[in-house]
């Protein structure tokens, strides 16, 4: 669900200061793409959507969500509409939560 080397190569490039600082950032950016997508009625704004949450998901090394979102945001590219997006939904929320309870094990 996590690629827990992922977060900590991220850790380690950027610092943990910066690393800190940044997580709230993608965690707010991945709920502000989450909004668009419940809000999306085209073929293109579910992409976009996707593809942004697509993004935050790998900086943060959630790569089911990723894999997710990729799947969907090439369908949505095919101009489907009618995307399973609570799947999506399901899986930011459980990768959120074992990402939060385990951030503290990677503390130096």
């Amino acid at each position: 669900m996590i690629d827990w080397q992922r977060v900590r190569d991220l850790r380690q490039e950027i610092g943990a200061e910066v690393f800190d600082q940044v997580v709230p950032l993608f965690l707010t950016e991945a709920d502000e793409a989450v909004a668009r997508l419940r809000v999306a009625r085209t073929a293109p704004e579910l992409r976009d959507a996707l593809h942004a949450l697509k993004g935050n998901a790998l900086n943060l090394g959630f790569t089911d969500l990723a894999r997710q979102c990729q799947t969907l945001e090439t369908r949505a590219e095919a101009g489907e509409t009618d995307l399973p997006l609570a799947e999506i939904y399901v899986t930011l929320h459980r990768s959120r939560a074992l990402f939060l309870v385990n951030l503290p094990d990677l503390s130096d």
